[in-house]
Parts: C-alpha cells; sequence; structure tokens
C-alpha cells in the first residue's frame, strides 16, 4: 500500500492522538484513547485507510533531480 499521508499531516495526527490518549487517561474514557491510539498509527506509518476510497493524498513524494 502507498503512502497516503504527509509531513504536516503526520504531526498533526501525532499530536491529536497523544493529546487524545492523555484525554483519555484523566477523563478515564477509553474511547479517547482509542482514537488518539488510531491516529498515532497512521501518523507513524504514513497511511491511512479512510483516505484510500476517496483517493486523496497529502503525500508529497520528493522527485529525483537529473
Amino acid at each position: 500500500m502507498k503512502r497516503n499521508v504527509g509531513i504536516i499531516d503526520k504531526a498533526i495526527r501525532i499530536v491529536v492522538g497523544l493529546a487524545l490518549i492523555i484525554l483519555a487517561l484523566i477523563d478515564k474514557q477509553w474511547w479517547w484513547g482509542a482514537i488518539g491510539l488510531v491516529l498515532m498509527i497512521t501518523g507513524f506509518i504514513n497511511r491511512c485507510l479512510l483516505y484510500l476510497p476517496f483517493k486523496i493524498s497529502t503525500y508529497k513524494a520528493k522527485e529525483k533531480e537529473s
């Protein structure tokens, strides 16, 4: 599967995911942690399954200089 999560998208996913996990620990709501974990995983692996059906990609591959 190709990468479809760009650098800015990745950073946002990791920061928001971490914030949701912290919220889950403070508020004792497990589902916030589950959402945060999914966001962090998709950020670290640079792939989002929800982007696939809509053919969305924020990933920009650097072109080789000739």
